[in-house]
């Protein structure tokens, strides 16, 4: 599936996937996510973060007239404000959106997958 996007030069169609690197891209950017989770652990078979070229297992996008809904699926770092860092992706990954297709998210969902305990290097 895709997002189409009408322009007075022509239509665009935007693949899942391009979308889902590009929430990946913006949620990982931020203070306290150490990266993206699957969305569906046990079907995938992945327990771990998820590297870049796999950041559409770990994000949904719906389209809903013109409007695109999406679910992320993050892991955070031990010991930081779970709600802030929430907060952050969401507003990253609706402006990120808005500046890179010029799509406007109607919904940002943050699901937190796991926390996980980050070692200091010595």
């Amino acid at each position: 599936m895709s997002v189409t996007i009408n322009t007075k030069y022509g239509k665009i169609d935007v693949s899942n996937e391009v979308i889902a690197t590009i929430v990946g891209g913006a949620a990982t950017d931020i203070f306290g996510v150490v990266g993206m989770a699957s969305k569906n652990q046990i079907r995938d078979g992945v327990n771990e973060i998820l590297r870049r070229e796999n950041y559409s297992k770990g994000v949904v996008v719906k389209q809903d007239h013109g409007k695109i809904n999406v679910d992320v699926n993050i892991v955070v770092g031990y010991g930081v404000k779970i709600s802030e860092v929430a907060r952050n992706v969401k507003d990253k990954v609706k402006y990120n959106l808005e500046t890179m297709l010029g799509m406007k998210a109607e919904e940002v969902n943050v699901i937190v997958q796991s926390v996980k305990v980050i070692e200091e290097v010595k």
